[in-house]
């Protein structure tokens, strides 16, 4: 859902559809952002160790909490006609009160919401994983302090060969949502899935694309350390990330970094740091220590932003000059969350699968549109779909959209499974053809390498036969009572065939011969 014309967007008070609702009037304030000292209750778990240094990771636990900047999905900038387009060209996207010239007003501060957010005291849940197992889902709640509209800022650009600093204000005035999580997190791969559920939201909403590599979706950690029981330690915040990944990188490097200065006797600053990717390290910006005065002041230019249920909404009002949170809620379209609950009750698979095919960018209809064209079940789909298909994509860098198996190609392989056409190890081999890309369809592929099921039993005999006189130290073995080794001899047979022959039917005549 776009902004609206005149720069609000309604949909971003979805976060708290049972809770508090306020008047709200946009306050402004100078460029720099304030910073936020709130300290709360917190989940322990064992955050992952990024130095060489050992220490003892029960005296010390990690507190995290996380300022995310959402990018809201509109042409227009919050307050000015100037569109929105990402990668164009420097000052392309400017206009007089974006740059402050003279005779604009408001301008020369950041317009934001900061005595009364748009919304409060919402939550957030997310799940899980258990030490990377997709059957051990966890399920947690981290709480979300408020939701605040702001405009974005100018970029700088500094050149250290020239010694000189550029400033881009192409996303001078761009609309964000400020989402503040408190501090309920204790390591990155918390906080990383907290970021990935809520990226999903809004993707869902429309009301920001979330794409984190353009700089829809940035994200400020707040991290410390405390020993169980005692008081929270100094905290440090990381700016900017923009990537889950590295969020999670940064945030366990930062509670080890964090740790070993306390275990050496040294104290905590106060500090803005950013991270580095490519060494995996932050690095200090500057310090926080200062009290800072952001100098909040009411913009006299812009009107409050009254937000309405059905209950308070005037009477003979235009629902286009309203919020009215009841009518959101009443067009709110299916949530991450129900999706996955719909997926295991209408397709009957596991709810851990079901977190891979909505947490995985496309690749739920993806797997929708394999099922209405094959008569497989759903749970062999899932097989092929999460282990093969997506453990490809995942080992080339391509995401689902660039899958070179299409939808069609996918399910056509998969009939000929079911239909008997091809043994499971022969449709491995066609699966393999289908990715690289040649242009023939899985038919054709069967046809062209002779990969039909061979149903001739005579010949397979003759086959199983001559496998089991070349290698009678397995069939001893087998005689013996080490079926295990069954499996190689089968394994020979399908090799023989190039996977050709029903593996159970070879099973079957192995254990007549040998048994």
């Amino acid at each position: 859902m776009a902004a609206s014309s005149a720069g609000v967007c309604t949909a971003c008070t979805i976060f708290r559809l049972s809770g508090r609702y306020w008047f709200s009037r946009t306050f402004s304030y100078n460029n720099n952002f304030s910073s936020r000292n709130v300290q709360t209750t917190t989940l322990h778990c064992q955050s992952q160790p990024q130095t060489k240094r050992k220490t003892d990771p029960r005296k010390w636990v990690g507190v995290v909490g996380l300022e995310i900047h959402a990018q809201i999905h509109s042409n227009a900038k919050l307050f000015s006609e100037s569109g929105v387009h990402f990668a164009a060209p420097p000052n392309s996207l400017v206009s007089y009160f974006d740059a402050s010239l003279p005779g604009t007003l408001p301008a020369g501060y950041q317009i934001t919401q900061q005595r009364l957010p748009i919304a409060v005291a919402g939550s957030l849940t997310y799940n899980l994983l258990v030490r990377q197992k997709w059957n051990q889902v966890v399920t947690k709640t981290v709480r979300i302090k408020q939701i605040q509209l702001e405009q974005d800022s100018g970029k700088s650009l500094h050149d250290d060969t020239r010694s000189q600093t550029l400033i881009d204000l192409n996303r001078a005035g761009v609309g964000l949502m400020e989402v503040v999580m408190e501090p309920d997190m204790c390591c990155g791969e918390e906080a990383a899935a907290a970021v990935r559920e809520l990226q999903l939201i809004l993707q869902a909403l429309g009301t920001c694309q979330g794409n984190m590599a353009e700089g829809q979706l940035r994200v400020d950690a707040n991290v410390s350390v405390h020993q169980p029981g005692e008081p929270l330690g100094v905290r440090t915040e990381v700016k900017n990330i923009n990537s889950a990944r590295f969020l999670a990188r940064a945030i366990d490097y930062e509670i080890q970094r964090q740790t070993d200065v306390l275990e050496s006797g040294g104290w905590i600053l106060n500090e803005t740091r950013s991270f580095d990717y490519k060494s995996g390290r932050t690095t200090p910006m500057r310090d926080k220590e200062g009290l800072q005065d952001y100098r909040f002041m009411p913009e006299p230019n812009l009107p409050p932003l009254i937000v309405y249920d059905n209950k308070t909404v005037p009477a003979h009002a235009d629902p286009q000059q309203v919020v009215n949170i009841d009518q959101i809620r009443e067009r709110l379209p299916e949530l991450p969350n129900v999706r996955r609950s719909r997926l295991v009750e209408q397709y009957g698979i596991l709810p851990e699968h079901s977190f891979t095919l909505v947490n995985e960018d496309g690749l739920m209809e993806y797997f929708v549109s394999v099922a209405r064209e094959t008569k497989a079940e759903p749970r062999k789909i899932i097989g092929w779909i999460i282990k093969d298909l997506l453990g490809l994509l995942k080992q080339h860098s391509l995401n689902v959209s660039q899958s070179p198996i299409s939808p069609m190609s996918m399910a056509e392989l998969l009939n000929l499974l079911e239909a008997g056409t091809v043994s499971s190890s022969a449709a491995k081999q066609v699966f393999q053809e289908l990715w690289k890309g040649a242009g023939s369809s899985a038919s054709q592929i069967v046809q062209k390498l002779d990969l039909g099921l061979l149903q001739d039993r005579s010949t397979l005999e003759q086959i199983c036969r001559t496998v089991i006189d070349s290698h009678q130290e397995e069939v001893r073995a087998i005689r013996g009572g080490n079926k295990k080794v069954l499996n190689k001899l089968i394994g020979l047979v399908q090799r023989e065939l190039k996977g050709r022959a029903d593996p159970v039917q070879v099973k079957t005549i192995l254990e007549e011969k040998t048994l």
